[in-house]
């Protein structure tokens, strides 16, 4: 059986922490507001997990993308792919940028003068849960001592994770926006963990990409680790891999497609470019991200 190692951003093995505080004010401290995971049967109740243990994986497994955005950092690690920044130049972070063939999570652009001279597109990809982490979650905050409220009896269900359909779906999507961005002579990041990117190799098609990334290639993987300190984990970056768009459909055995002129998306950027989206790395109160992959049948939030 798993646990829960999160909650609302904090290491449950952390005995500092005043976890009914936490638990009643059921905020994400990666965003600076309330969990945005709430239960469907009780809108009021936020989950708030964001990393649990499973089966014979040693490492945590951060199931919430949000997570990933703590500090800033992961953002930080894709300026060198922006080629034609400069000192001087300003950094936005905006969420959410529609493209031909999906959304991007994230587009960290570099602007000079107000006008936007080059941009990376950023995904963000966690593992998807089968089962319910609910009960997991309530015999933790028995454990911890917290007082909770919950007409619905807690039932002894298990949680599993969907390793191959959300690699399977991870990809695919890839798939489609990678030769966009190729197109655009612009790279695409997906931001992932390392024991996610252990899997995929050992899974698919993975002796083309290149390690050490190469600057050259237009698609890109970062994975994280996280390190335990025994009071909180943080995210740092293990390992980065790249490939180009004709390299992601050879990793599921497909040809890459999609096109898409420059000026559609230079133009979308310059119109969501604001005072708002310009990026710090610390304090910045940044926007949740869902993740792309298509649902399961009985999520985490579902009673």
């Amino acid at each position: 059986m798993g646990e829960v190692v999160e909650l609302f951003g904090r290491y449950t093995g952390d005995p500092s922490a005043a976890w009914q505080e936490i638990v009643d004010a059921q905020q994400c401290p990666f965003l600076h507001k309330r969990c945005y995971k709430v239960r469907k049967s009780s809108a009021e109740i936020s989950i708030g997990t964001c990393t649990v243990t499973h089966g014979k994986v040693s490492e945590p497994i951060v199931i919430c993308p949000t997570r990933l955005i703590d500090g800033g950092q992961i953002f930080a690690d894709c300026v060198d792919l922006l080629l034609l920044h400069e000192p001087g130049n300003e950094l936005h972070l905006i969420p959410e940028v529609g493209i031909p063939g999906g959304t991007v999570d994230f587009i960290l652009a570099s602007t000079k003068a107000g006008t936007v001279v080059d941009f990376v597109g950023i995904e963000l990809q966690t593992m998807d849960t089968t089962g319910s982490v609910w009960p997991t979650r309530q015999r933790l905050l028995d454990d911890l001592g917290v007082t909770w409220h919950d007409p619905a009896p807690v039932r002894p269900k298990s949680y599993g994770m969907n390793w191959k359909m959300t690699a399977k779906t991870i990809l695919m999507q890839m798939h489609h926006k990678a030769q966009t961005f190729e197109d655009l002579d612009r790279k695409l990041v997906l931001v992932i963990q390392d024991n996610f990117l252990d899997y995929m190799k050992r899974e698919f098609t993975f002796g083309h990409f290149r390690q050490p990334a190469a600057t050259s290639d237009s698609v890109h993987f970062h994975a994280y680790g996280l390190l335990d300190d025994s009071t909180r984990l943080t995210l740092t970056l293990a390992s980065q891999v790249s490939t180009d768009a004709d390299g992601v459909g050879r990793s599921l055995e497909l040809q890459a497609e999609a096109r898409v002129e420059l000026e559609v998306i230079l133009g979308t950027l310059q119109s969501k470019l604001s005072h708002a989206t310009r990026f710090q790395r610390v304090g910045d109160s940044l926007p949740p991200v869902v993740s792309n992959a298509v649902p399961d049948p009985d999520p985490e939030f579902d009673d």
